[in-house]
């Protein structure tokens, strides 16, 4: 035992070897009254959620009391320092990561160097998904496998550090124009392989992560349709393909997604301008000629 530090627990990563995102270590502590750390600097980010008690928080411009509920972030080369309060001294939790994505991680959620200390209501949520990770250091004989537990639980806390700074971001977040156009190819095909159900552009857009205005637009914009013209062609051109072999009227309507034939026969002779009897026909003189 520290003799300034009484730790409750400790959980350490054997394999940490994963660029994009890897815990390092998490624990749980009760520091002794005025028990402080720092000033010094570290080359991995660590992040402490406050359970119960008080103590204050120093970095960079920031200087911030802490109580329940609170939970500050350490940068790597940035000098800190915390130490516990005098009469009320506070228990933590604490978990160490590195990583090539976890700046643009945190940024997203609002944790920067100028704003580096956040608030959680529900602190035994938070408390059970920091006690998940540290348990998921079980030191067996499978390392990876633990380590990318951990890295699954520490995004599952960061999504609860994003929900709790949800009133300072922005409402629509910045988009780059390639992400937008990497979900507009989501959505084409999506279409393009389930034609054949009730799709809901809806709920693909909810799906998406858009507003199905927001959406249509974006893929107007993109493929010069919306979402529901685009789903109509390519139902009628997968109907078209179908109407050159052998199965029935009704079971040409079912296969592209309509339910009724009679619906199905007005739409295709919109598209096509012929009925799709007619077409099939057509298709079959058409063939004879060759």
């Amino acid at each position: 035992m520290n003799p300034e530090h009484y730790y409750i627990a400790a959980g350490f990563n054997l394999f940490t070897e994963e660029r994009e995102l890897a815990v390092l270590f998490s624990g749980e502590g009760k520091p002794y009254p005025d028990h402080q750390m720092g000033p010094s600097v570290h080359d991995y980010y660590l992040i402490h959620t406050v359970l119960d008690g008080e103590g204050v928080f120093q970095t960079g411009n920031v200087t911030q009391s802490c109580k329940a509920g609170d939970t500050f972030v350490i940068f790597p080369g940035t000098l800190f320092s915390y130490k516990a309060d005098h009469d009320h001294p506070w228990h933590y939790v604490w978990v160490a990561f590195q990583g090539e994505a976890v700046q643009p991680l945190l940024e997203g959620i609002g944790i920067t160097l100028e704003h580096p200390v956040l608030h959680v209501e529900n602190t035994n949520e938070v408390y059970a998904v920091y006690e998940r990770l540290r348990l998921s250091f079980r030191q067996s004989a499978y390392p990876r496998l633990e380590s990318l537990e951990a890295s699954g639980w520490l995004r599952l806390l960061l999504h609860h550090f994003g929900l709790a700074n949800l009133n300072t971001l922005p409402e629509h977040p910045r988009e780059m124009p390639e992400m937008i156009n990497r979900q507009i190819d989501r959505a084409v095909r999506w279409i393009s392989l389930q034609f054949h159900q009730q799709i809901s552009i809806d709920h693909m857009a909810s799906t998406l992560g858009y507003h199905r205005a927001h959406l249509s637009k974006a893929f107007k914009a993109q493929t010069g349709m919306s979402p529901k013209q685009y789903l109509l062609k390519v139902r009628m051109e997968k109907a078209q393909e179908l109407l050159g072999g052998y199965l029935t009227i009704d079971q040409i309507s079912s296969s592209v997604g309509f339910n009724d034939a009679l619906y199905f026969s007005k739409q295709f002779r919109k598209w096509s301008g012929m009925a799709p009897s007619e077409y099939r026909s057509k298709l079959r003189q058409d063939s004879e000629l060759l």
